[in-house]
């Protein structure tokens, strides 16, 4: 079984800051990329930032300069930090790690977290 759980989420106002985090535990063999997506009410899930194991990093052009993603490869865990937050980043933030889990496939599988809500309100 391999379990993906983030934290982090909360009710923020408008320039504040939060930090996610994301654990995956389990059976892991290797994780691969790693990365934040976001739903917000009435919308479709969007990429918010991607990490590879290297250190390679992808951002939505909407939060390039105030969200920073990274991770601690020896604790099977990705962070967010979100700075300068706005209103429109009001969703629920889930966590996604294509995890392979034996050493005897190289298949991986992406897993995904229960989300975590985040709230920009005055």
């Amino acid at each position: 079984q391999v379990q993906v759980v983030e934290s982090g989420g909360g009710l923020v106002q408008p320039g504040g800051s939060l930090r996610l985090s994301c654990a995956a535990s389990g059976n892991i063999f290797n994780i691969y990329d790693m990365g934040w997506y976001r739903q917000a009410p009435g919308k479709t899930r969007e990429l918010v930032a991607t990490i590879t194991t290297g250190g390679s990093t992808v951002y939505a052009d909407s939060v390039k300069g105030r969200f920073t993603i990274n991770r601690d490869n020896g604790k099977n865990t990705v962070y967010l930090q979100m700075n300068s937050l706005k209103p429109e980043d009001t969703a629920v933030y889930y966590c996604k790690a294509k995890i392979r889990r034996t050493s005897q496939s190289i298949l991986a599988y992406d897993y995904w977290g229960q989300g975590t809500q985040v709230t920009v309100s005055s």
